[in-house]
């Protein structure tokens, strides 16, 4: 092939990226970022099982924590809610809420094209009761409910708007913060008409003699990053022409078809100065983009407002706990920023791509090495002894013999993981490794989440003890005698008590020496195959398992004490 000479598509290239990091870079470094806590809110919508009051409270704490100061706490409808609960209790506790916002509706009922502009929302009047001076009032300026060519004109909506908003100064307070969301923003900027609506709202907003203290935007997760980006810049200028330069524009950004973040992103470099946000990605439609993400996102690109206003090294462990809180459950293990494997190294000299930015380091966490068919000697080692401790055994001899054990699993259809405490033990132990006490005492502190798993092995731990009370003086000491485990667990597998095979089974289980399994010793394993196996359905399919996976490929490598030899 001729040498190609790519001087011009280089040169524009690096005049591209100088453009890109003198404007939309520079304006994510140097952006102050306001944050609406929404953690609250919206973490509760969308889920199977809604917020208790001590869930609310948990979640507000979090939310402090990170010091979010401005936080959304309700939305109120007709029906007593857990919002109002949690409302009372924040009153009742005297409770700092003059940051705190609820949502309202801009009226309650539309007949024949035209609102009711006289009942004013009821949750504006709960706010009221509650003292929650901020009010977030949604609208939607697409809705096809409203005769917006005949009887109700946007310029009448912008009329209902100002008696809202004045409302809210002569009852909640004077200084009340009222936000107006756009709650169908990217489906009205989509139409030509309601395009129209939403700046003339904006324009009329700009230009009250009282501003209000901003405008949020919600996009549901439908339209491209650059799109939104540019409906931002729309509404920032129209805001800039008429002297409204420090009113706020908050993003609200849903997953969906999966743009969440770029969007939000792409908000913040065109026009918008904050979000409004839960701690977490829970919410509706799938999701929405996060505020722990998006302010990762600026500290990564070198923004440090954030970190003087924010408690940014504490946002990874609010939102793993907002979602236990939410779910019952953690995070997913890949979820950006907090998931599990968020913070992994998976490739040999991987720290050195990193050290721009260490996520790990940034949280005070240690970066495991995730241990796969590309990892070296060196990380199977570093990774037995973060987790185990130093032990002359970990030596590269061991560590070969586990990663050429684990490519033969991988050949043969065996799929396992070898990351967890359990995954690398077995393997340690398969490719010929005694266990460590140490290991015994990591592995027997392991919890078994699944409520199925924790039933299978409370099964096989039911035939245990029926051994066990068989054993006269000896029974009720959680431990077996080598007959006595032999006959309740190892026959089917082993012809008889006496050859080598069994003799070496057991000594493989005796990790004390003691001449008896004790339960911890054999749960151990139990425990492997129910996090490698998560689908047997029964003890026996359970038991079967562990030994044909587990004990037996583990013993074949296993010498016998010199005195057992005959």
């Amino acid at each position: 092939m001729d040498e190609c000479d790519f001087t011009d598509v280089i040169k524009s290239l690096d005049a591209a990226l100088a453009e890109n990091k003198e404007t939309k870079r520079k304006i994510l470094q140097e952006l102050d970022l306001f944050v609406l806590d929404n953690s609250i809110r919206e973490t509760t919508v969308g889920q199977l099982r809604g917020h208790t009051l001590e869930n609310k409270i948990k979640i507000h704490q979090e939310a402090k924590k990170c010091r979010f100061e401005h936080c959304i706490v309700a939305s109120f409808n007709h029906m007593t809610r857990v919002g109002d609960t949690f409302c009372q209790w924040l009153k009742d506790n005297n409770e700092d809420r003059t940051k705190m916002f609820s949502f309202s509706e801009v009226t309650e009922a539309v007949k024949d094209g035209v609102p009711d502009t006289e009942a004013i929302p009821v949750a504006m009047e709960k706010c009221k009761t509650y003292g929650i001076p901020n009010v977030i009032i949604e609208i939607d300026l697409a809705d096809p409910r409203f005769d917006w060519n005949g009887k109700f004109t946007i310029w009448d909506f912008c009329q209902l708007l100002l008696k809202r908003i004045d409302w809210c100064y002569d009852n909640l307070s004077s200084d009340s913060k009222v936000m107006i969301n756009f709650r169908d923003f990217s489906f009205a900027m989509k139409g030509k008409n309601s395009l129209v609506r939403v700046l003339t709202v904006v324009k009329f907003l700009a230009n009250l003699p009282k501003q209000c203290f901003g405008i949020c935007i919600e996009e549901m997760g439908k339209f491209l990053p650059e799109d939104v980006g540019a409906w931002c810049t729309a509404l920032r200028k129209v805001m800039n022409d008429c002297n409204w330069k420090d009113g706020k524009l908050l993003a609200h950004v849903h997953k969906r078809w999966g743009f969440a973040h770029v969007t939000q992103l792409e908000c913040l470099m065109n026009g918008a100065d904050g979000i409004w946000a839960g701690v977490c990605e829970e919410g509706a439609s799938v999701g929405h983009a996060s505020s722990t993400v998006t302010i990762m996102n600026l500290v990564r690109i070198g923004n440090k407002k954030v970190l003087e206003r924010y408690n940014c090294h504490h946002l990874r462990k609010a939102a793993i706990k907002v979602t236990e809180i939410t779910t019952g459950k953690p995070p997913h293990y890949r979820e950006i920023v907090y998931g599990e494997r968020a913070l992994d190294l998976w490739l040999p000299g991987q720290e050195d791509s990193v050290r721009e930015f260490n996520l790990a380091e940034f949280f005070g966490e240690e970066a495991p090495h995730r241990i796969t068919d590309v990892s070296s000697f060196e990380m199977i080692k570093e990774r037995l002894v973060n987790l185990f401790g130093e032990d002359p055994q970990f030596t590269d001899e061991i560590a070969e013999k586990m990663k050429e054990l684990l490519l033969k699993d991988m050949s043969s259809g065996r799929k396992e993981e070898y990351m967890s405490p359990l995954g690398i033990a077995m393997l340690f132990d398969r490719a010929g490794g005694q266990m460590t006490s140490t290991m015994c005492d990591v592995m027997e502190k392991m919890k078994v989440n699944e409520p199925l798993a924790q039933k299978l092995i409370d099964d096989v731990k039911k035939i245990w003890d029926e051994w066990d009370l068989k054993e006269g003086e000896e029974s009720g000491d959680n431990r077996l005698r080598f007959d006595s485990f032999y006959n309740g667990f190892l026959a089917p597998y082993f012809g008889c008590y006496r050859c080598e095979d069994t003799r070496k089974g057991l000594q493989a289980l005796d990790m004390d020496k003691d001449d008896h399994i004790d339960w911890p010793e054999f749960e151990l394993y139990l425990k492997w195959a129910m996090r490698q196996y998560p689908h047997l359905a029964d003890a026996d399919e359970l038991l079967s398992c562990t030994f044909r996976k587990g004990l037996i490929p583990a013993m074949q490598d296993f010498d016998l004490e010199a005195d057992e030899i005959e």
